[in-house]
């Protein structure tokens, strides 16, 4: 019987979740397992990627035949380069949190003229009436 190591496909149709197993190689992709021995979640910024190092070893000590997908997660975990007697990898670089963006009251400062209403026809018409009485007014007070 051939072994194959290979990924086991989980979750909905566009967040997909992975769990590295160990199966029969005539067995279907989400078919039954012999053991699961990691997972692997692409969706998630970093990826998650999370392999018991000594089952793997133990799988690949005995035949079991990783496929593509997985050969380049062992290698991303240090695991194949284990099995082969390679030097180990540079580790997962993690990446760096992003600042917090300023808010919109702060890049405005304490200027409180632009937190006006907004301007619609309405109260153009409005300003416009505002400023006919106001000039009627002085004219009226300087004759």
């Amino acid at each position: 019987m051939a072994v194959k190591i290979k990924l086991k496909r989980l979750g909905k149709i566009r967040s997909p979740h992975y769990r590295i197993v160990v199966a029969d190689s005539r067995t279907r992709r989400d078919g039954r397992a012999i053991e699961e021995i990691g997972l692997y979640h692409p969706v998630q910024n970093p990826s998650r990627i999370e392999v018991n190092g000594e089952r793997a070893q133990y799988w690949l000590s005995v035949g079991a035949q990783p496929t593509e997908a997985v050969l380049a997660i062992l290698k991303l975990t240090g695991d194949w380069q284990a099995h082969k007697g390679l030097p180990a990898p540079a580790p997962l670089l993690q990446p760096e949190p992003k600042a917090a963006r300023p808010s919109f009251d702060a890049l405005v400062g304490a200027d409180d003229s632009a937190k006006g209403e907004a301007i619609t026809q309405k109260a153009k018409k409005a300003d416009k009436k505002d400023d006919a009485e106001k000039a009627e007014s002085t004219e009226s007070t300087e004759a």
